[in-house]
This record gives C-alpha cells, structure tokens and sequence, in this order.
C-alpha cells in the first residue's frame, strides 16, 4: 500500500505525516489492519528496538475533584463508586511505589485529583519524590498534579521530579464540550511551564470519547507542535456515575489504527498504551506492543488492570523485552537535546479539514462491556496489597 510504504519512509526520517495521511491511517479497512501494525511496527522498532517500557501509577489522593471534566470518575459530581481518600504519606506511597518497581516498573507516576496543587501540596509531594529515590535507585520519577502555578515546576524539579505529566486529552475545538472548569490553553501552558523547568514533558489523549477522525489527529499534532517527551494514549473507560458513561465507541480494530496513526506522527517518542487497554483491546492487546513502546503495569487510577505477571507474561510470549534501568528509553538523538519530537520540518499542520468518513468493512461497534469495567479497590489508599 503506498500510503503505509510513505508514512514508513516518513517516520524513518522523523518527518511528520500530512494531515491527510493521517486520516487515511484512521480510515483503513478491517481487511488492511495487519498490514498498518506492521507498517507502523518497523517505525516503533527503528527507534525503540523491541523494548517496552514499565510505568506503575501511585494515586496520591482519590476522588473529591472540583473540575468537571466528562471523562473523569473522580470529577465534580461523579456518582461512580470509587475510593475516595485524601493525601497518602510519603512512606505509604513509596511503600506503594516499592511494589511497582519491585514488578518491573522503571517510572513512577505520582498522581493527585483537582485542579492544581498548592504550595504545601508542592512541599508534601516533594517528600514523597525524595522517599522514593531514597529506597528504589534509579527510578523515575513523574508527578502528575493538575494545572502548575508560576515556579511550581521548578520546586518539582529541585525535589527529584523528572517529569511532569498533563494530557490535552482531545483537540482544541471540542475541549469546551468536555470540559468547561478549565480550558485547554491552560493545559497547553502548564506543559510550557514544566517544560521550561527542565522536566521531561509528558502529554497525551483520550480516545473514545464520540470525536471524529478530524478531533484525533487535531490533537496528535498538537502534541506533536508541544513536543513532549511521553505520548499516552488513554482509550475511555466508561464509567458508570460520569457523563460519558454510554459512550462505547471502541473497536480493538479502531485502537490498533489510532495507536498507529499516534506513532507515524510522533515516530521516535515514548508512546505509552495506558488506560482503558484491557477494556476496549482485549485480547488484541499483544499486537498494540507493535506500536507502543511502553505500558502502565498493573492498576490504574480507580480502574484495576490486569495482573502484573500476565502483562509481564504478554510482553515475553509477544517476543518484546522489559527496558532496563540502565537503558536511556528515547533515542540518542532525542536524548542529547533534552526531547523534542525531531522534526525537520518543525511544524504542524493547519487544522479544520472534514473528519474522514468510516472505511468499508470496517467492524460495528460491539455491545458495551461493562463487565470489564473494574473499579480499583486494591493497593493505594486501602489495606490490601497493591497489583503489580
């Protein structure tokens, strides 16, 4: 197909994709899938090789947000039957971080619920940053804690942080109808401020949420003009209590595409698979590691994921290999300038063409599987031990 042998080409020099093609990845038929994984398959292996990644994800504090963001279980309003808790100790979240590096994890992700974090929010996080470098070495360390205040990211980055993680989650011109506490160009400005800092920048979306084919590649080249270090793709977990509780618009099919498409346009970036894999990939989940680069291991936020070992188990029978700690996960080239997404070109496509239209034979949206919605009730915040 000259489409994929174009955008395999492109990807192998870091050129970004028109627009067009971008769509074209999206609107691919059933019949071609195994033909785009392959294609975006040689991309993610030239510059990642087979190694994939361990992130573990440590909820600081649950629930109780007062932004009303659609997707979130944990917004202003949500009925869904969460854990619900306030701030962790430091030793009791490097107690929880403990178990995910012990799995395999080579990232923490420190993660609290609302708006942004005050200054003692800073100052308690910052403890729980320097409690975890003390007794797991090497790991890194990502914070996660909403919208940043004038030199925040600054106090992260003096406190051990290494990154700082805040989605888009959706293109520019359907932000308002997610979310309206907030916008989108103060999400945009808190990854500059992290970015300014001197923090590995983290930023990506949620696939799934009734967007057109327009909506996802608005947003992926955004991502890719904001140029972080760290794309995740979140796939919608439709819980039950949030606004966006019917919308079940995911195929494995359309993931696999979406996943493929992300990594044409951001060929040598660390796109992680994150929330929402276990729910809408299922059992195609093996054939998503041909595209990504790195997981979360375990639980999520307030979702439980897999078992531990059976994603350690997917990774080996997929023929991949855990990343080490010693190992740099971005390329040389990426590394040595501090990120970036490499362009040549450096620049982004204008936005606003027609979302493109459903290819023929593409599979219909199967029937909700709310059975497979799993609220956490294990590790951070309980009694019980955490799943790594």
């Amino acid at each position: 197909m000259d489409l994929l042998n174009t955008l395999v080409d492109k990807g192998l020099r870091r050129e970004l994709p028109t627009r067009e093609e971008a769509l074209a990845v999206l609107a691919t038929s059933d019949d071609d899938l195994l033909e785009v994984v392959a294609a975006a398959g040689k991309v993610r292996r030239q510059w990642f090789g087979r190694r994939v990644k361990l992130n573990y994800l440590v909820n600081l504090k649950s629930g109780l947000c007062p932004e009303d963001c659609s997707y979130c279980s944990q917004r202003l309003g949500s009925k869904a039957e969460i854990l619900k808790y306030t701030w962790l100790k430091p030793d009791e979240a490097s107690k929880a971080a403990a178990a995910g590096v012990a799995g395999g994890a080579k990232r923490v992700c420190l993660v609290a619920s609302g708006r942004g974090p005050t200054d003692r929010d800073v100052d308690r996080v910052s403890e729980t940053i320097g409690a975890i470098k003390e007794q797991n070495e090497g790991v890194e360390v990502c914070a996660c804690l909403g919208l940043l205040s004038d030199g925040q990211a600054d106090r992260l980055r003096s406190a051990g942080a290494d990154a700082y993680n805040h989605n888009l989650n959706t293109s520019e011109g359907t932000y308002g109808d997610i979310t309206t506490t907030h916008t989108y160009a103060d999400r945009v400005e808190t990854v500059h401020q992290a970015q300014a800092a001197g923090l590995s920048a983290c930023s990506g979306l949620i696939a799934g949420m009734g967007e057109s084919d327009a909506d996802l590649v608005d947003v992926v080249f955004s991502l890719r003009e904001l140029d972080p270090d760290s794309v995740p793709v979140n796939f919608l977990i439709p819980f039950e209590g949030t606004p966006l509780a019917k919308e079940w618009n995911l195929t494995p099919q359309r993931c696999l595409r979406i996943l493929a498409m992300v990594r044409f346009v951001c060929p040598d970036v660390e796109v992680r698979l994150a929330g929402g894999r276990e729910v809408h990939l299922r059992s195609m989940q093996p054939l998503a590691l041909n595209l990504v680069n790195s997981i979360f291991l375990g639980d999520y936020l307030t979702s439980e994921g897999q078992a531990g070992q059976a994603d350690l188990d997917m990774i080996a029978d997929a023929g991949f290999e855990v990343e080490g700690a010693g190992t740099t996960t971005l390329p040389a080239h990426r590394a040595e300038s501090g990120g970036g997404c490499g362009s040549h070109d450096g620049g982004c496509a204008p936005c606003g063409e027609a979302p493109g239209e459903a290819a023929p034979g593409s599979a219909e949206v199967p029937a909700a599987r709310t059975d497979l919605v799993a609220v956490r009730r294990r590790g951070a915040g309980t009694d019980l031990a955490p799943n790594a």
